[in-house]
């Protein structure tokens, strides 16, 4: 088969013929339609989270099951299914309490190690869906609703990453939610899903003013207001600029901050702009420390939430949602990529020079 293979010591994928995996008794193979691309995959890979090289990415990744081992339904043979990339011992007490990425074993297919512990499965389940094929155990093989396209359900784990963020800010009734970074993959996530969860008003936080009024046609019904990064004076960055502008727009401050930066000092700046009582969670993997006195936070009554990847059950209420029209979500697939143009389409993801939601490689 072709696969998109990561080496050690190189900073693009390489394009390969490999074999098909081989199933084992509890194992799906699934002939791959459709793999998500995340922007986390090469700095991952840069960072040795990537533990058996050569590899093939791509933790999100739909298909058709094209054969099962011996101690699977057959029945899901030719079924439209995706692969939940998360591996973990499905045994303690994070992974039956609904933090299945807090578990010594996790890992994610086709993505990096996480864990502390034997990381067997991952030695086993490491390559991904950038490939004609992808190997998962049964157990993380989930069948798609008829209403969903493979590229979506390829999408279903961000959807559900921004589900965890959701859930961590909550509860959410009435609400006036900060979404940080709002025109990537995971902002217009949250934006999506918005409704859902009862927010009542979105302030969206973006470089583009322009990127920012496209991710608004997203929530039609709620109100919805912009702040674009661009259009702030040029000392933001040292005179809390963001933060003031945010207190322009919401003056008694936002319930809740959804912040997905991944660099900068705008985190700090939207966490100082909450309501008393408000919550800041992050998910952006931003570098840049916090030096907010735990004296301000005391007196804010402030709840400051880091959290990382989704649960099955988060997956879940998406595939649900979906399912029921809940949620449309289509239209978030902006970018189509062949196997072929893999790097080409990392480079476009990393550098965002065109605006774009979310992309998928078509094998």
């Amino acid at each position: 088969m072709r696969a998109a293979r990561a080496h050690k010591g190189s900073d693009v994928l390489h394009l390969e013929r490999v074999p098909v995996p081989e199933v084992g008794e509890h194992d799906v193979l699934v002939r791959v339609a459709a793999a998500g691309l995340a922007p986390s995959t090469m700095k991952l890979l840069a960072a040795g989270m990537f533990r058996h090289l050569p590899t093939v990415p791509g933790h999100e990744a739909s298909g058709t099951v094209e054969r099962v081992g011996s101690g699977v339904d057959p029945g899901l043979v030719g079924k439209r299914v995706r692969v939940h990339p998360m591996l973990s011992c499905r045994t303690c007490g994070y992974c039956t309490g609904e933090r299945q990425q807090l578990c010594a074993e996790h890992a994610m297919i086709g993505q990096g190690a996480f864990g502390t512990g034997t990381l067997e499965l991952y030695a086993r389940y490491h390559d991904g869906g950038l490939a004609d094929f992808v190997r998962a155990p049964h157990w993380l093989i989930d069948e798609i609703p008829d209403n969903v396209s493979f590229d979506l359900a390829a999408k279903v784990h961000d959807l559900g990453n921004a589900v965890r963020a959701l859930k961590c800010a909550g509860p959410l009734d009435a609400a006036t939610v900060v979404i940080t970074a709002a025109t990537g993959t995971m902002g217009t996530a949250s934006i999506v899903l918005a409704e859902h969860f009862g927010i009542d008003r979105l302030v969206l936080v973006g470089r583009s003013a322009e990127r920012l009024e496209a991710a608004r046609s997203l929530v039609p019904h709620l109100r919805v207001d912009t702040i674009a990064l661009d259009d702030l004076d040029p000392e933001w960055p040292t005179s809390r600029g963001l933060t003031a502008r945010i207190r322009e727009v919401v003056p008694a401050g936002p319930d809740a901050v959804l912040d997905y930066l991944p660099a900068g000092p705008g985190a700090e700046q939207a966490m100082r702009s909450l309501a008393n009582g408000g919550v800041f969670v992050h998910m952006g993997g931003n570098d840049a420390p916090i030096s907010i006195p735990m004296r301000e936070t005391m007196l804010g009554c402030w709840r400051f939430v880091g959290t990382r990847g989704c649960t099955r059950e988060d997956t879940d209420l998406v595939l649900s949602l979906l399912a029921s029209g809940g949620v449309q979500a289509e239209q978030l697939i902006t970018h189509r990529f062949a196997l072929d143009d893999v790097n080409a389409a990392l480079a476009a993801l990393a550098g965002r020079h065109e605006p774009m939601w979310m992309g998928v490689i078509r094998p």
